[in-house]
Parts: structure tokens; C-alpha cells; sequence
């Protein structure tokens, strides 16, 4: 097999995956994390790692929407509100930082929080208000799990990634905002 060929066919893998993987995430649940999303003052969003990274995309995509967008951590994250929403991003539910971030927005100011993740058995299913589920490869090796030809949870990071882009989209669709004038939220100092 050549080059070409071989890339042709991990490219064909991942599409699958990434098509199969959003195909079995619950429209109901999306579509409650959307109304949280309307209703909310301020969302944050917390995660390590790739989990963070693909989490940061998603806050930026809906600060472009006008939403007032922050991930824990940034040097200009404001306080969390009791009105306002906390997404936190983690396949096994139980990454110490996003689970600790969680537990204190429970208890400092019982805001609603919604758990991205893969795994609906864990501490996050005591916290978060509920969750949406993106039913992937985790290290726990679920028996329901979606299985991966990529390494780790790579699967997991680009679902959660191209979730927020479906749901930015269905935003953009919902409150039928106007792609021109979308800019305005864009950075300019580029």
C-alpha cells in the first residue's frame, strides 16, 4: 500500500468514527444543554488536556455568537454566578480537576452544571444537573462504548470539538443570526 493510500484509508477510518460517534449522541440531551446555554448569564467551561483545548475551541466559537463565553483558568475569568452554566469536560467523569471545579461550583454558588462525557457511572453523575453523553472508547473500556482505531481518547476530544460546532451552528440557526455580522465578535487584533 502506498502513501497515499494508507492516508486515504485513516482518513476514511476517522470520518466513520467521528460520523458514528455523533450520530449516537441524544438529540434531547443536546438540545437541554442548548436551553441551558439561552438561559445562562455566563458559561464556563472546564477540562484538562485535549479535553481543554477542544473545550477552549467551543467557548470561542460561542463568545463569537455573542454568548458571554470563559474557561476556568484564564487570567480574566470573572465569578461564577448562581445564574449562570458550567460544561465540564470529561470522558471518565473523574479527572481530578474538572471533578473538583464542579464540586466547588455546587457548593460556592449551585449554578447548573452539565458533564460532557463518556461515562454515565461516574462521580460527575452526583453532581452535574445532567449530562451529555458522547458514548466513546474511555479507559474504563465500557461495554457500550464506541471503539476507536485512534489512540487514547483522541475520539472522544474531536467529538466534543465538532458537538460545539453543531450546536454553534443550531445557535446560529435558532436565533437566526446573521454569518456577516458574526464578526463583530471576532478578534481583531490579528
Amino acid at each position: 500500500m502506498t502513501f497515499a493510500e494508507e492516508y486515504s484509508k485513516a482518513c476514511k477510518d476517522v470520518t466513520a468514527e467521528l460520523e458514528r460517534t455523533l450520530a449516537s449522541v441524544d438529540p434531547e440531551q443536546l438540545m437541554r444543554l442548548r436551553d441551558e446555554i439561552f438561559k445562562a448569564d455566563q458559561v464556563f467551561f472546564v477540562g484538562v488536556g485535549r479535553v481543554m483545548l477542544a473545550l477552549q475551541c467551543v467557548c470561542k466559537r460561542l463568545a463569537h455568537l455573542g454568548i458571554k463565553a470563559h474557561y476556568v483558568g484564564e487570567i480574566t475569568e470573572p465569578a461564577i454566578k448562581k445564574d449562570d452554566l458550567l460544561i465540564v469536560g470529561s470522558g471518565s467523569g473523574g479527572s481530578l480537576f474538572p471533578l473538583g471545579i464542579a464540586r466547588k461550583a455546587r457548593t460556592a454558588v449551585d449554578c447548573t452544571i452539565v458533564h460532557i462525557g463518556s461515562n454515565p457511572n461516574s462521580e460527575m453523575k452526583d453532581i452535574a444537573d445532567f449530562m451529555v453523553r458522547i458514548p466513546v472508547r474511555t479507559k474504563f473500556y465500557l461495554e457500550d462504548e464506541i471503539d476507536s482505531c485512534q489512540p487514547m481518547t483522541s475520539l472522544f476530544e474531536q467529538s466534543v470539538l465538532l458537538l460545539g460546532d453543531v450546536l454553534a451552528k443550531m445557535i446560529i440557526e435558532e436565533k437566526q443570526l446573521d454569518m456577516k455580522g458574526l464578526w463583530q465578535y471576532h478578534a481583531n487584533l490579528e
